[in-house]
């Protein structure tokens, strides 16, 4: 069991922005997703603000959010990254297999990371990351740069679309027909 200490209200900015666009991709029947709740155990409370200090995570948790997007399952986590080097320590082991998993039953996996200090929006490929991540395995570094981000993968906010991620599941699609 994993203890878990709030860190405020690190991440519900970019999960609210997430949460409002599958709100209005539900409405207009383009997708339909969910997020997934990981399950803790409270063990400390603040009696003051009745929040909890201090929980046990009652398992490890695979993605963020799960669903259809015109039929094409999709599952993805969302990131935050303050600085232009996004550390492979924030995506566990276990996210990793879960999503290779998704992935060989014909569904799209992803990430999408909100790089703060930039106020820029990306979706990173399951492919991506695992070249990434074998990178790793093999000795190399335990992240990437910004710069190795592709261009074709930020999300720009619209009037009226929060975190038109959409299209970058578009772009991802036809890169796989293209292979």
């Amino acid at each position: 069991m994993t203890a878990w200490k709030t860190r405020g209200l690190r991440g519900s900015e970019l999960e609210e922005l997430i949460n409002r666009t599958n709100e209005e991709y539900r409405e207009k029947k383009l997708a339909l997703i969910q997020k997934i709740p990981t399950p803790i155990t409270p063990v400390e409370f603040d009696k003051d603000s009745r929040t909890i200090k201090l929980a046990y995570f009652e398992q490890k948790s695979t993605v963020d959010y799960i669903g259809a997007v015109q039929g094409i399952p999709v599952c993805f986590d969302a990131k935050e990254c303050a600085v232009d080097t996004f550390t492979l320590r924030n995506i566990h082991e276990h996210q990793v297999a879960f999503m290779k998993e998704f992935e060989e039953q014909g569904g799209i996996s992803f990430f999408l990371i909100h790089y703060t200090e930039k106020n820029t929006f990306y979706y990173l490929t399951f492919r991506r990351l695992h070249e990434f991540w074998k990178r790793w395995e093999s000795g190399g570094r335990r992240s990437f740069r910004y710069e190795e981000t592709d261009d074709r993968y930020f999300i720009t906010p619209t009037a009226g679309m929060f975190l038109p991620f959409l299209d970058a599941v578009q772009t991802d699609l036809d890169e796989r027909s293209d292979s």
